[in-house]
């Protein structure tokens, strides 16, 4: 479960303070399959960003799994994060110089799991992509980049899935076939999954969905 109240960010803009979330209260049950939707600068990345504990609010609190993240210091936040969210860029952002199994592997390790080959190999046979584990990212196309992406998100086994337009940077086929990965994934796990996109045909396929505009919730689609 992910509940968040009275959540707002503020950054200083020069010598004014710039509100980019306006308080939120939301409350994302486990299992569920949220969709945050809006147009370009309307906070979306700022919410997920939050979610994840990779950025503090101004004022408020989240609950993540019951834990306030809010109160944890930055060694407690990352253990929470590296045992319980897994987390799906737009860009990837896979090592260039790592294959796609040592890529699915340095989270685990860091874990100090003993089952982390095995279980890499395993996730990237779960994504379709058994056979492209020793391939680089260079080597991979956008969507297979993508697939690795989240075969790492789920390498600690995370209760819950962030994820951030992670079609935005792939052709509208293929990001069909991410998204139904994704969502395949929390039918079959019980993830809960957040996703962060400006496609009303992706957010169609969410359970609940909220819309923002300049920082605010909306009425949405």
């Amino acid at each position: 479960m992910i509940e968040l109240r009275g959540v707002s960010k503020t950054v200083k803009s020069g010598d004014q303070q710039l509100t980019i979330l306006h308080p939120i209260d939301l409350l994302v049950p486990s299992g569920q399959r949220m969709a945050i939707v809006g147009p370009s600068g309307s906070g979306k990345s700022t919410l997920l960003g939050l979610i994840a504990g990779l950025d503090a609010p101004t004022t408020g609190s989240i609950l993540v799994d019951s834990t306030d993240i809010t109160r944890l210091g930055e060694d407690d936040l990352a253990r929470l994060r590296g045992a319980k969210i897994g987390f799906v860029f737009q860009s990837f952002h896979l090592i260039p110089s790592l294959t796609a199994q040592e890529n699915v592997l340095v989270p685990m390790e860091i874990a100090g799991r003993r089952d982390a080959a095995v279980r890499a190999r395993a996730l990237l046979a779960e994504v379709g992509l058994a056979d492209r584990g020793h391939h680089y990212p260079s080597q991979l196309s956008g969507g297979e980049q993508q697939r690795v992406a989240i075969a790492r998100a789920l390498s600690n086994e995370p209760v819950i899935v962030l994820a951030d337009e992670p079609t935005g940077n792939l052709d509208s086929s293929t990001g069909h076939q991410v998204i139904q990965l994704l969502l395949g994934i929390n039918q079959a796990r019980g993830t809960t999954l957040v996703v962060v996109t400006h496609d009303t045909e992706i957010a169609s396929m969410a359970d609940a969905r909220i819309s923002l505009k300049d920082g605010r919730v909306v009425p949405g689609i």
